[in-house]
C-alpha cells in the first residue's frame, strides 16, 4: 500500500505544503479534502472516489470546490463524500452558499453511520470504523482495514490526541498511524486551546498503541525549517517515526 501526501499542513498552506489531504490511489480514496487536493488529478486510477472527511473546517473541506477541476475529462461511476450528518448538513448549506460557491460539485453525499462500520474502495471492499475525538465542534478518526492480508491504516488529525485505554486498543497494531502534530512542546498550552497536538503526545500515543509505523501530520504552517516538530524527541519516544511531507509517498 502507497499513501500519497497531497497537502500536510494544517489551518494554511504555506510556501512548502498545502492543508490536509492524503490519497489511496489504488482504492480511490482519498482522507480530507484541504487545499491538496489539487494535486490529486495524475493519480487517479479507478472510476469512483471516496472521499472522507474528518471535519468541517475549512482547511479540510475547501478543496470540494476544486472538484470541478479535478475531474474534468474523466468519466467517475461516482464520487462520494463521507462525513458526519451535522458536518455534511454545514458544507452543504455554508460552503456552497450561492454568495460563496454557487456551482455545486457531483458528489453523492454518504453520512457516515454513527458507531457502525461501513465499506468504501473499488476495486475491493475496505473496512471503515471510527472514532470521535477532541476537537472544536468534534472531528472523526477513521481506521481503514483492507481484506486478505488485513493491512490496517489509521487517520487521526484535529485532535488533542486521545491516551485512553479505549483509544489505545482501536488503534493497536496498525500498519501506518498518520496522526496530526501542529505543535512542539513549548506550544503544548496553544495546542491544548486550539484542540491540537505536540510532539511527545503524538509520539507516545503510536508507542502505546504499538503501532508499526507513525506519519506526523497536519504540521504548523509557520513552521519553515526542516525539522518542524523536533523529530530527535519523537524518534527517542517511538522510533519508527517520519514527518509527512507535501510530495511523499509513504508505503505500508
Amino acid at each position: 500500500m502507497n499513501l500519497h501526501c497531497l497537502g500536510t499542513s494544517g489551518y494554511h498552506p504555506s510556501e512548502a505544503r498545502q492543508t490536509s489531504c492524503y490519497f489511496l490511489a489504488e482504492d480511490g480514496v482519498v482522507l480530507d479534502a484541504g487545499s491538496g487536493i489539487f494535486r490529486l488529478t495524475p493519480l487517479i486510477q479507478t472510476d469512483r472516489l471516496d472521499i472522507l472527511l474528518s471535519h468541517a473546517h475549512l482547511d479540510h473541506t475547501m478543496g470540494l470546490t476544486f472538484l470541478h477541476d479535478v475531474l474534468r475529462g474523466r468519466e467517475f461511476a461516482e464520487v462520494r463524500v463521507w462525513a458526519a450528518a451535522d458536518k455534511l448538513a454545514v458544507i452543504q448549506a455554508c460552503l456552497f452558499q450561492q454568495l460563496i460557491f454557487p456551482a455545486m460539485i457531483p458528489v453523492r453525499w454518504m453520512v457516515v453511520p454513527p458507531g457502525e462500520a461501513f465499506e468504501v474502495g473499488t476495486r475491493r471492499p475496505l473496512r471503515v470504523e471510527t472514532r470521535n475525538q477532541e476537537h472544536p465542534g468534534g472531528s472523526l478518526a477513521y481506521r481503514i482495514r483492507w481484506p486478505g492480508d488485513g493491512k490496517t491504516l489509521v487517520y487521526a488529525t484535529d485532535t488533542v490526541g486521545d491516551t485512553s485505554a479505549e483509544a489505545q486498543r482501536w488503534m493497536r497494531a496498525a500498519d501506518l498511524l498518520v496522526h496530526e502534530c501542529s505543535f512542539r512542546d513549548r506550544e503544548q498550552d496553544w495546542a491544548m486551546q486550539t484542540g491540537h497536538c505536540w510532539t511527545s503526545r503524538a509520539a507516545g500515543i503510536g508507542r502505546s498503541a504499538g503501532v508499526k509505523r507513525l506519519l506526523l501530520a497536519h504540521i504548523n504552517p509557520l513552521e519553515t525549517g526542516d525539522d518542524p516538530i523536533d523529530l530527535a524527541q519523537a524518534r527517542g519516544i517511538f522510533p519508527e517515526t517520519v514527518v509527512a511531507a507535501d510530495g511523499d509517498v509513504v508505503p505500508f
